[in-house]
């Protein structure tokens, strides 16, 4: 008997690519190393009796650079990371052993995404705008839908448009970010979901001029509530699709002890 999901495959479905582009010279977060890929083998340097040749590059990359997800070895507050667990119980060996990225699990689960710029009629929210948790009640009340215990929630803020145009207004140092602030992150962990994402640099709200020093919002999901944070989203085509329901699909590389990983989510339709 052939399974529904394997069904829904056979009549067809619609897979849409919710990540950016890596690329040298891209938006980063001044908390992490910049993006470098270089060529050491070109086609021609070495050719093969039958006429083959080859190329490959060297990839130069933090786990948090272009779309990645966090690990819940990324954040520690007051020594202690998810669970109550002492960093010096799971760094050991010079590497995490356990809340590393290796150990997250791939996701396929229910996705929602809350297109709060949409909510406020706008294309872009404004830097430095703090989408707060009654911000996320109204946009579930207009799309008629819910988070569930075990989904992925991904915020749109519209601040992905910026990503390959203008990588200075995107980074925000001077005009802020927009994103969740603690009252949303509050109500994120109280759903229970999984892992949720958002089209900007840090993912939660940056105020105009103050940089990325503080971020209340990732302790409150990675050490608190143990949700992963998708950072550098692409959420543009669901936008246009007016997409708000989908299956989702993640799967970090298994980087042993890694803080963080690439990824490139799906939204299946």
């Amino acid at each position: 008997m052939t399974s529904p999901l394997i069904q829904a495959v056979t009549n067809g479905v619609e897979v849409i690519d919710l990540s950016q582009p890596l690329y040298a010279g891209m938006p980063i977060s001044p908390n992490h190393p910049e993006f470098r890929l270089v060529y050491i083998r070109r086609h021609g340097d070495s050719v093969r009796a039958d006429g083959g040749s080859a190329a490959n590059e060297l990839i130069v990359t933090g786990g948090h650079v272009g779309t990645h997800v966090d690990a819940l070895a990324h954040v520690s507050q007051e020594g202690l990371l998810h669970g109550n667990v002492p960093i010096s119980d799971c760094f050991q060996g010079g590497k995490f052993i356990s809340h590393g990225i290796d150990q997250m699990h791939p996701v396929v689960t229910r996705g929602l995404m809350l297109n709060i710029a949409a909510l406020k009629g706008v294309d872009i929210l404004p830097g430095g705008y703090a989408i707060t948790a009654d911000d996320l009640d109204a946009e579930c009340a207009r799309i008629g839908k819910t988070p569930k215990p075990g989904d992925a929630v991904l915020i749109r803020t519209g601040w992905g448009k910026l990503f390959s145009g203008d990588a200075k207004t995107y980074i925000g140092h001077d005009s802020g970010v927009p994103g969740v602030d603690a009252s949303a992150g509050k109500w994120l962990a109280d759903k229970k979901i999984v892992v949720t994402g958002c089209d900007t640099t840090a993912y939660e709200h940056i105020a105009p001029g103050k940089g990325h020093a503080v971020l209340p919002v990732h302790r409150i999901l990675l050490v608190d509530a143990g949700i992963n944070i998708i950072e550098h989203m692409n959420l543009e085509v669901a936008n246009e699709k007016n997409i708000s329901e989908f299956m989702f699909v993640l799967a970090p590389l298994k980087i042993v002890g890694g803080t963080g990983s690439p990824v490139r989510p799906l939204a299946v339709i």
